[in-house]
C-alpha cells in the first residue's frame, strides 16, 4: 500500500487541459465542440446558475477509457479503475518518421529509459502508470484540432507490446489516440493494451479489465521527467469513458 506521508499532498501537478465550454478546447476527429446551455442564470433574473452541457469525452479534452470502449459488453469505467493512487513514471519521447507518420516506437521508449525490470541494466520502479509526454511540448496542445488534414503521433504495435510486458497498467498520453487516427477502426493498439483478440468485441481470459487509457492530458515543460504518485479522478460515469482529472505528486524529500 502506497503511504502518503512520503508524498507532497501539498502541491498538486494537474495534467489535465481544462475544458472551457463554449471557448478554446481542444477537438479530435472534428466533432461538434463542448458547449454549455444557459438553464438558468442569475444575469437574467434566475436564483441560480444551472446549465446543460453537451460534450464528447472521447474527443473534447482529457478522458480515462476502459476496454468497455472496444467491446460489444458495456463495461464501464467506472467498474474498472480500481487503483486511487498509483506509482507512476513520467517519460518525454521524441517520435520517429514512418513514411509520412510520426510514431512512438521501442527506439522512443527505450531513449526515454523504459526498460522492462527483467531486462538487464533495466529499473523496476515499481510503476504500474506510464505517463508520455511527446516533444516537441508546448502549450498549443491545449486548444490543438487533431485531424484538421494531418496524423498525429501514434504508438507502434511493437511499442504497446513492450509497454504491456513492462508491466504499466494506465497509460496516459498527451496525444488523441494510442493508435493511428484513422486506422480503418482496427485500433490494433488498443486491443493489444487491453489483451483483446485482433478484430475482435469479447473480452476473453486475459483482457486487463483493470487497466485504463487515458489520452489528450498535457504536461508542462516544467514538470521533470521521473517517479510520481499519481492520483487519476475521473467523474462516476456509467460509461466506457470519462472526462478525467490526472494529478501529480512528488515524493517528499527525506527529513
Amino acid at each position: 500500500m502506497t503511504d502518503l506521508a512520503n508524498f507532497d499532498l501539498d502541491n498538486a501537478i494537474d495534467i489535465s487541459i481544462p475544458l472551457q465550454f463554449n471557448g478554446s478546447q481542444p477537438n479530435a476527429f472534428g466533432v461538434d465542440a463542448a458547449t454549455a446551455k444557459p438553464i438558468g442564470d442569475t444575469r437574467a433574473g434566475s436564483s441560480v446558475n444551472f446549465e446543460q452541457y453537451t460534450f464528447i469525452p472521447h474527443c473534447n479534452g482529457t478522458h480515462t477509457e476502459c476496454v468497455g470502449h472496444i467491446t460489444d459488453e458495456r463495461i464501464s469505467v467506472l467498474d474498472c479503475l480500481k487503483d486511487a493512487f498509483v506509482a507512476a513514471v513520467l517519460i518525454s519521447v521524441e517520435t520517429e518518421r514512418t513514411g509520412s507518420d510520426l510514431v512512438i516506437d521501442l527506439n522512443s521508449l527505450n531513449n526515454a529509459g523504459v526498460h522492462p525490470p527483467a531486462i538487464a541494466g533495466g529499473t523496476d520502479t515499481g510503476a504500474t502508470a506510464l505517463i508520455v509526454r511527446t516533444l516537441p511540448n508546448d502549450d498549443s496542445k491545449l486548444t490543438r484540432r487533431y485531424g484538421d488534414g494531418d496524423v498525429p503521433p501514434y504508438f507502434t504495435a511493437e511499442a504497446m507490446e513492450y509497454i504491456v510486458a513492462c508491466g504499466f497498467r494506465h497509460l496516459l498520453v498527451d496525444i488523441p489516440s494510442i493508435d493511428r487516427m484513422f486506422d480503418e477502426g482496427k485500433l490494433v493498439n488498443h486491443r493489444i493494451f487491453w489483451s483483446v483478440e485482433p478484430g475482435s468485441h469479447e473480452v476473453n481470459a486475459a483482457t486487463r479489465l483493470n487497466s485504463t487509457i487515458t489520452e489528450l492530458i498535457y504536461v508542462p515543460n516544467k514538470v521533470a521527467d521521473g517517479e510520481y504518485l499519481l492520483n487519476l479522478q475521473i467523474a462516476p460515469f456509467v460509461a466506457d469513458c470519462s472526462p478525467s482529472r490526472p494529478v501529480l505528486f512528488l515524493s517528499e524529500p527525506p527529513a
